[in-house]
């Protein structure tokens, strides 16, 4: 079996480094031979370059490319070469960088960037052909008329694990055989209450997820479960399936996925411990399997697991997305960053947190009519008028709370 070459957008982030640890574990099926990163943590990134011998860098932020190059020499004393005596990567820097490594010739690349940022590069890596495993939601969410219009079949593979999983069960029939794609979420810290008792919560206790350790924002979009909201409209736009035959469960273990309801009346479900190495490893090596590429469910011991349906009151931001999915064009584009913008006043004190998802829905509800995008500048136009206008409700919100 040949060894798949890799180029590894977001290389420092949470995905980035369980991906990293991926290659290292399967070095006779993997190979990394380009990196990117924003240049925030340069250290890091000369480290995962150099151990991994990579051919190319690129870093988001142009300032950071000479900080990059001490950076490299210092990893490679640390490591114990000798000054001059290792192979320094090309070095691309700027806000370009990651689209021109997304072209570089590989066999798959994993986008892992945060934020719109990723769609550029999502588009680059489509372009030239490469198969693209995606793990940068922007790209669906904010971009997915674009990206639908230049994925060709199979070039798109999936590494959130709600996706992951669905794309694993759905080996099991045809899509015209499917009924209905179940998602699965663990309901964040707030499972079970009220929309009353969600009033008074703060930014350390939304903080709190029971299952998952991840970033401020996507902890916050799981306790709000507008989260969830935002990966229906991923399905939709990944699997062509309609947003009707698309279901929300609440699974409070999270050991399932995700599931796929078959016209029969039979149900396949991927259940496995937590760990994203999983899903990471199912898209690299796409349609093959990595071994040990994370642990299975421990069978020799009881297991207790519990499914409910979602409280549409208490966690109104699920219907919300759905609707902005079925709006289509640049609504979902609008609601993403409309929403970013939320999660970061609720953080700051700015916004209570039922206010979050209540400021979302009045933005949308002001929402000019942008049509379909045409390009990356349409949906970056999109997104800053409803950062814009997320602004101002908010400073009104925040007055109206301080008065």
């Amino acid at each position: 079996m040949t060894t798949r070459e890799v180029v590894l957008l977001g290389s420092t982030g949470s995905v980035g480094r369980q991906a990293v640890d991926v290659v290292r574990r399967n070095p006779d099926r993997l190979r990394v031979v380009a990196l990117a990163a924003g240049g925030g943590n340069v250290g890091l990134l000369a480290e995962q370059a150099l151990t991994l011998g990579v051919e190319a860098v690129a870093v988001a932020h142009a300032t950071a490319a000479q900080d990059l190059q001490l950076a490299f020499y210092a990893a490679a004393q640390a490591g114990g070469y000798a000054t001059g005596e290792f192979a320094l990567p090309k070095i691309l820097a700027g806000p370009d960088a990651a689209s021109e490594l997304a072209g570089w010739p590989c066999d798959v690349v994993l986008n892992a960037i945060t934020g719109s940022i990723g769609l550029a590069p999502t588009l680059a890596a489509l372009e030239a052909g490469r198969v693209v495993a995606l793990a940068n939601k922007e790209s669906l969410v904010a971009g997915g008329p674009l990206v639908r219009d230049r994925a060709g079949p199979g070039q798109l593979v999936p590494v959130d694990s709600e996706h992951s999983a669905l794309v694993q069960c759905l080996r099991g029939g045809r899509v015209e055989e499917v009924r209905r794609l179940i998602l699965t979420a663990s309901g964040g810290p707030f499972r079970g209450r009220t929309r009353a008792e969600l009033a008074a919560v703060t930014p350390a206790q939304a903080l709190a997820h029971p299952t998952w350790d991840m970033g401020p924002v996507i902890t916050v979009n799981c306790a709000t479960l507008i989260n969830k909201g935002l990966e229906i409209i991923e399905t939709h736009e990944l699997f062509g399936i309609e947003y009707a035959a698309i279901d929300v469960v609440v699974h409070p273990q999270s050991l399932v996925h995700s599931m796929v309801e078959f016209a029969d009346g039979s149900t396949l479900v991927q259940a496995s411990p937590p760990d994203m190495r999983l899903p990471i490893a199912v898209a690299l090596a796409w349609p093959d399997r990595l071994p040990d590429a994370a642990p299975a469910v421990d069978w020799s011991i009881a297991h207790d697991w519990h499914f409910e349906p979602l409280s549409t009151e208490a966690f109104p931001a699920v219907a919300l997305a759905r609707a902005a999915g079925s709006a289509g064009g640049c609504v979902p584009a609008i609601l993403n960053a409309a929403n970013e913008e939320c999660v970061a006043a609720f953080l700051t004190g700015e916004l209570p947190f039922l206010g979050i998802v209540d400021t979302v829905a009045d933005v949308l509800d002001d929402a000019p009519d942008l049509g379909n995008p045409q390009s990356v500048a349409d949906v970056v136009a999109a997104e800053k008028w409803a950062r814009t206008r997320a602004g101002e409700l908010i400073a009104i919100r925040s007055r109206g709370t301080n008065e």
